[in-house]
């Protein structure tokens, strides 16, 4: 059985992250997510902002290979601030249910953006299975 993963209390106040999937032909996909955490599982949600297609790279390559990371990371130019937290998991696509209401109500809480216009697409749950950091100094995350 897989422990738990401490996620820090810096990376869940982050407002943005980078989630990496990688599809059936094998290449890398790295976009910007909005994000929410609870316990150790990543919540992200596709938006109404508009999309080239409906049927969006980072779901099908979830469905396709499940292994993903999420990179949550401050820059500043103070570079003794610098930090960064990578989360590794298994993700899966809620399309429908009541983990996946949940998972937009918690979006709601941190994106006042969703409580005025819902999400109406599939949700990602990342289940983190590994965490790994880097700071510079004191400000380790």
């Amino acid at each position: 059985m897989i422990q738990p993963v401490m996620i820090p209390e810096s990376v869940e106040r982050a407002r943005v992250a980078r989630l990496a999937t990688v599809g059936a032909d094998s290449r890398p996909h790295l976009v910007p997510i909005c994000f929410v955490v609870e316990g150790s599982v990543l919540y992200s949600a596709v938006d109404r902002k508009p999309k080239r297609s409906a049927n969006l790279k980072r779901i099908e390559n979830v469905r396709a290979n499940p292994e993903v990371t999420v990179l949550v990371d401050h820059y500043d130019d103070d570079w003794t601030q610098l930090w960064w937290v990578r989360l590794d998991g298994r993700a899966r696509v809620l399309a429908e249910g009541a983990e996946r209401e949940h998972a937009l109500e918690l979006l709601a809480g941190k994106y006042p953006q969703y409580s005025a216009d819902a999400p109406d697409g599939p949700v990602l749950a990342i289940d983190v299975e590994r965490r790994r950091s880097w700071a510079h100094g004191d400000s380790r995350p």
